[in-house]
């Protein structure tokens, strides 16, 4: 009994601390955020949006920096999203369970967790150097879709796992092959916790600064990539160039790009929800 009461004590005290990390977190970002609108709010305009980075404050805009990540993230998922839920689908429906499939596991846990430097050193080697992409937006993207590409393989896993064995029985009892079974049962049930994997996975890496630099990404572009292979700069980027200024103007034309920044990242957010909760409807998960 002594024991039953000291675990329900200590689980007490487990969601109590929980509480007030949570409502502290909370707390902490309301007060980021107020800072931030305080400062940037004022600076945002449509010139701000259709102008290219310049010397002075006044007439510096995010232009470049806008569709330099819009590149940027459509080829990172064009990269990441099918080869994370072709490697999901292998791994969970095709391959063996053995010694194998338990170490490409662990290294997928593992490479989850490693510091984004890392895979910016691994672009900078391959990506810049060996296969001669230079400072392009080809570059940035294949970067940035092996950071996220763990994440994504990881959530498809859970995702397809979770759907019941009992609808893959009643595939192969019409006579559906594996193939047919994955397709029209599996990835339909699991598509709604595959699309939740793919938001965290891509608004990580709309964030990421460190791989870019990394590679050898532009701070100052005053113009617009053409194609791939173009030089770049992304809205992280150009909120670090101007955050490091000495100029306090220059701090809130950074705060009005955190706000563009967010607002981005709450769009394609909200997108993909909507989608995940259309889809979810539909296959009743």
């Amino acid at each position: 009994m002594k024991s039953l009461a000291g675990r329900r004590r200590l689980a007490s005290s487990f969601r109590y601390a929980c509480t007030l990390v949570t409502w502290g977190g909370v707390l902490l970002l309301a007060m980021l955020l107020y800072h931030v609108s305080r400062q940037g709010v004022a600076w945002l305009d449509l010139e701000f949006l259709q102008s290219f980075p310049s010397r002075f404050p006044d007439r510096a805009g995010i232009k470049s920096a806008l569709w330099g990540t819009c590149w940027v993230i459509s080829f990172t998922a064009i990269f990441s999203i099918p080869l994370g839920v072709a490697s999901a689908i292998y791994l969970e429906e095709y391959a063996r369970k053995g010694r194998l499939a338990r170490w490409i596991e662990i290294n997928l846990s593992n490479l989850s967790g490693v510091p984004s430097i890392v895979f910016g050193i691994l672009g900078l080697v391959i990506f810049v150097r060996m296969m001669a992409l230079e400072r392009s937006v080809l570059a940035g993207s294949l970067t940035l879709a092996l950071l996220i590409l763990p994440v994504i393989v990881i959530a498809a896993r859970e995702a397809i796992r979770a759907v019941p064995q009992s609808i893959r029985h009643a595939s192969y009892a019409l006579g559906a092959t594996r193939w047919e079974t994955v397709r029209h049962h599996v990835l339909p049930s699991a598509f709604p916790g595959i699309l939740t994997g793919v938001i965290l996975a891509v608004s990580r890496a709309i964030g990421e600064t460190a791989p870019l630099i990394m590679i050898g990404a532009l701070t100052y572009v005053a113009f617009v990539p053409e194609n791939p292979l173009s030089p770049f700069t992304t809205l992280p980027i150009q909120i670090f160039n101007w955050s490091s200024r000495p100029q306090q103007e220059f701090h809130h034309v950074a705060a009005a790009g955190i706000i563009v920044l967010l607002v981005v990242l709450l769009l394609m957010n909200a997108t993909a929800i909507y989608i995940r909760h259309r889809l979810g409807k539909r296959t009743g998960r």
